[in-house]
């Protein structure tokens, strides 16, 4: 067995994120997304909530800050006429949160 690679996103004394699994499904190519944004300095928890309908279509995938909760904020995950929730807990201010959101949809 080989070293591990460090994570250039994180140092030593930070661990990764929690993706909390408490749904069987999700919004198809969320997912990899989430797990990419767990990576990130600053999330602490991210957890995927309720899956709904939409009256308008959105063609791709779009991630948008909603409203704050206690410890973080509420994001609107979109794609298609499906919308899903997604809780994160965070330290991160909500533009920076909002930068962490486009880096981790761009990779």
């Amino acid at each position: 067995m080989g070293k591990p690679t460090a994570d250039p996103l994180r140092t030593a004394s930070q661990k990764a994120a929690r993706l909390v699994w408490n749904h069987s499904t999700h919004l198809s190519g969320l997912i990899p997304i989430l797990e990419r944004l767990c990576q990130q300095h600053g999330i602490q928890t991210v957890t995927p909530g309720v899956i709904g309908r939409s009256k308008g279509h959105c063609p791709k995938m779009q991630l948008r800050v909603s409203v704050p909760i206690r410890g973080g904020y509420k994001v609107i995950a979109r794609q298609g006429k499906t919308v899903q929730e997604v809780f994160i807990l965070t330290t991160l201010p909500q533009d920076q949160l909002e930068a962490a959101l486009a880096i981790a949809m761009r990779c």
